[in-house]
């Protein structure tokens, strides 16, 4: 196996064209990538958000599914 080492500047070119690269030939895949990616955002902001908030007990939980 060749080992290959790269600078910041040629690592970035090589990630630029790569993104370029998939996006333009893959653009399903680009989209669900970015999707995910909002999606753990969106995960992530909503868990610090309830990190916040007091925490509610089973049967609290219960009585408001039941109705």
């Amino acid at each position: 196996m060749t080992t290959v080492s790269l600078n910041e500047k040629q690592f970035k070119i090589m990630l630029k064209q790569t993104l370029v690269e998939l996006f333009e030939e893959r653009r399903d895949i680009f989209s669900a990538i970015v999707a995910e990616a909002l999606e753990d955002i969106g995960l992530a902001e909503a868990i610090r958000e309830g990190r916040k908030n007091d925490f509610m007990s089973k049967e609290e939980i219960q009585s408001i599914l039941a109705g």
